[in-house]
């Protein structure tokens, strides 16, 4: 959160290092949970998954006290001008780290039904892809951990890697698809694996322009930078060896 002078009312800033505190381990925990997820998809580790998706309660848990702390603060300590902005981007930010939390619980899930099918050629694009979101993911709570805003603008930028990573991946899989309709099963789960994780890079996106709102008091200017073309892209058969143009 960005510095502020300290208040009259010790208890206030006392309340706001609450937050930022509860923002920090929702951070730390959806960051950990994207990590077992998909080490659970690539140890082909069902009980592993399971634990994922039972921890997912302690961040909903965690996003229920900020909520409850942010209510509380408003409702006696009318922030205004920096407090009220770092009360709402909280908030905000809370949305999107539970969001991750989520994301990383339906990987878990996927990955128990794949690990009943045989292992998929697939997973080292997923593990490469998951380890650029968890950079990222990482790389924004350190930029909220010291409202640093020319980090928040770099992570930004990098959520375009992340698209073209997912388009490029999208196309692997519709490959081994139409190589043998086999592969349509586990590669359909692949598919929803790989839309969120990128879905994860999206929120650490959303963080990082609420970051930049926080330590600026303006929004980031332009328009987000996209990598993801899976939307126009057409398929068509090439010389019949079971490839697709993309």
């Amino acid at each position: 959160m960005p510095e502020t002078t300290d208040h009259i009312v010790s208890s206030f800033d006392k309340e706001l290092r609450t937050i930022h505190e509860i923002i920090i381990r929702m951070g730390g925990m959806a960051e950990n949970q994207l990590s077992e997820a998909v080490d659970a998809l690539v140890q082909r580790d069902s009980a592993k998954a399971e634990l994922v998706r039972n921890e997912d309660a302690k961040i909903d848990a965690l996003e229920e006290e900020l909520e409850s702390a942010v209510i509380q603060l408003i409702a006696l300590r009318q922030p205004v001008a920096n407090d009220l902005r770092a009360v709402i981007a909280a908030f905000k930010i809370s949305s999107d780290l539970e969001r991750i939390g989520d994301y990383a619980k339906n990987i878990a899930k996927r990955s128990i039904a794949i690990n009943q099918m045989p292992p998929q050629k697939s997973v080292t694009s997923i593990m490469r892809m998951s380890r650029l979101v968890q950079e990222i993911v990482k790389d924004t709570l350190d930029a909220f951990s010291t409202s640093d805003k020319d980090r928040a603008i770099d992570v930004w930028h990098r959520d375009e890697e992340v698209d073209e990573m997912y388009t490029s991946l999208f196309r692997e899989l519709l490959t081994y698809m139409m190589e043998d309709p086999r592969n349509i099963g586990a590669c359909t789960h692949m598919l929803f694996i790989a839309k969120n994780i990128e879905r994860m890079g999206d929120h650490a996106t959303n963080i990082a322009e609420t970051i930049y709102y926080l330590a600026t008091g303006e929004r980031l200017e332009g328009k987000r930078p996209k990598g993801d073309r899976t939307a126009f892209q057409i398929l068509t058969p090439d010389d019949g060896e079971g490839e697709v143009e993309i």
